[in-house]
C-alpha cells in the first residue's frame, strides 16, 4: 500500500480523496477565511500535479475547469496525486477583484513572507505550504477584465519538463515567455517546481471552450505523467510555438471598430480596426504592427491613446495554425465521450 500523503496537518491516505482547509487571514469583520484544497491521492505511486485556478480572483475559468476535473470517474483510477486548488485568492474572488483587499497583484508577490503584507502572507502559504508538495503546476488563468484570450500555454521552453509537458498539453498556441519577476512561476522555480500557465477566455466570463481545451489538456499532462492507468491520449497536432509577442495600441482615444477577432491571422499593414471619434467624421486606420496570429484583445469599443488593443503573437507558420483553428472548431474533437458534459451557456 502506499504512503499517506501529509498536508497541513492532516493525512490523505492511499485511495482516499478530501478537502483541506488552509486558515488564512481574517477579514475586518472577523469572518474566517480558507483556501480549500482538494487531495486526490492514488493507490499508486506516481508523481504529485498541483492544478490552481484563482490567483487573480476574477479569473473564474479555472475554478469551473477543476470541478470538471475532479468529477471525472478517471480520477478514481489515477496514479500519484493531485493537489487542485480551485480558487487560491479568495479574497478576490468573494469581491469580484483580480486583487487583493490590499490591493496588491498576488501574482506579484511571490515569494512572500509570513510577516509581510497580506498579499505576502497568502503568497507564502500558497507556495511552502501546498506548491513545494507537487512535482509540477499547471497554474490557470485568463485575461485581465474587459480582454479576451485565444487559448495558449505560457512557458519558459529552456525547461526541458516545461518544453515537454507544453507540448503535450494540446493548446493551439505555446508562449515561450520567462517568469516575471514575483511571479508563482518565478518562484516555483527557485524551489525546483516547475509551473505552466494556461491563459484563455476572459475575467468574470465562463467560456466554454476555454474550459474545455483546459480539461481536456490538463488530463493530456497527466496521461505524459503516466499518472492514468489507461491512455487517453488523442493524437494532436504540434502546437505553434511563439517565441514572442507584441501589443498594437492606440494611437488617439475614441471609439473602437475592431475587424479581427481572436485567432485570425494577419499580416504587417493590415487593417485590424478603426478608431472614431464622436465629434469628428474621420477615421483613424488601426494596423498591424507584424505578421502573426491575433491571441489577445480588448472586447471594451472606449479607448484611451495608448491603451493596449490588439495582442499579437508573431509566427509565419499559417498553415498550421489554421489546422489548430478548424480543431477548435470541432467539437467531437473537443469533447471526445469521456469529457461529455453540458456545456456553460453564456
Amino acid at each position: 500500500m502506499r504512503k499517506d500523503f501529509r498536508i497541513n496537518n492532516e493525512i490523505v491516505k492511499a485511495g482516499e480523496s478530501k478537502v483541506v482547509h488552509f486558515s488564512l487571514p481574517a477579514l475586518h469583520s472577523e469572518t474566517m477565511v480558507t483556501m480549500p484544497v482538494h487531495v486526490v491521492h492514488g493507490k499508486k505511486d506516481g508523481p504529485v500535479l498541483l492544478v490552481s485556478a484563482a490567483i487573480h480572483g476574477d479569473e473564474i475559468n479555472g475554478v469551473e475547469i477543476i470541478r470538471r476535473l475532479l468529477s471525472l470517474d478517471a480520477m478514481k483510477r489515477m496514479k500519484g496525486t493531485l493537489l487542485a486548488v480551485p480558487i487560491v485568492n479568495i479574497y478576490g474572488f468573494n469581491s469580484h477583484s483580480r486583487y487583493l483587499p490590499d490591493r496588491r497583484d498576488l501574482n506579484r508577490s511571490f515569494p512572500g513572507a509570513g510577516s509581510g503584507s497580506l498579499a505576502g502572507r497568502l503568497a507564502h502559504i500558497f507556495l511552502t505550504e501546498v506548491v513545494a508538495l507537487a512535482d509540477m503546476c499547471i497554474d490557470i488563468h485568463t485575461a485581465s477584465i474587459h480582454r479576451d484570450n485565444l487559448p495558449q500555454i505560457r512557458a519558459d521552453l529552456n525547461n526541458e519538463k516545461l518544453n515537454t509537458m507544453s507540448n503535450k498539453f494540446g493548446s493551439p498556441i505555446i508562449l515561450h515567455s520567462a517568469p516575471p519577476s514575483g511571479s508563482l512561476r518565478a518562484a516555483a522555480n527557485q524551489v525546483n517546481v516547475p509551473v505552466m500557465v494556461y491563459e484563455s477566455g476572459e475575467a468574470l466570463r465562463f467560456d466554454e471552450l476555454s474550459i474545455r481545451v483546459g480539461v481536456r489538456g490538463v488530463l493530456n499532462v497527466m496521461n505524459e505523467l503516466e499518472m492514468h492507468s489507461k491512455s487517453i491520449h488523442r493524437k494532436q497536432k504540434p502546437p505553434v510555438i511563439l517565441r514572442s509577442s507584441t501589443w498594437v495600441r492606440a494611437t488617439t482615444s475614441g471609439i473602437l471598430r475592431a475587424v479581427v477577432t481572436l485567432g485570425d491571422l494577419v499580416k504587417k499593414g493590415d487593417v485590424i480596426g478603426y478608431i472614431s471619434n464622436p465629434a469628428s467624421k474621420s477615421d483613424t486606420i488601426v494596423e498591424a504592427t507584424t505578421n502573426g496570429i491575433i491571441i489577445g484583445r480588448t472586447n471594451i469599443p472606449l479607448i484611451y491613446e495608448g491603451e493596449a488593443l490588439f495582442h499579437i503573437g508573431k509566427s509565419q507558420q499559417t498553415k498550421l495554425i489554421e489546422e489548430h483553428l478548424d480543431t477548435l472548431n470541432n467539437d467531437t474533437l473537443l469533447n471526445p465521450p469521456e469529457l461529455v458534459e453540458e456545456p456553460v451557456i453564456v
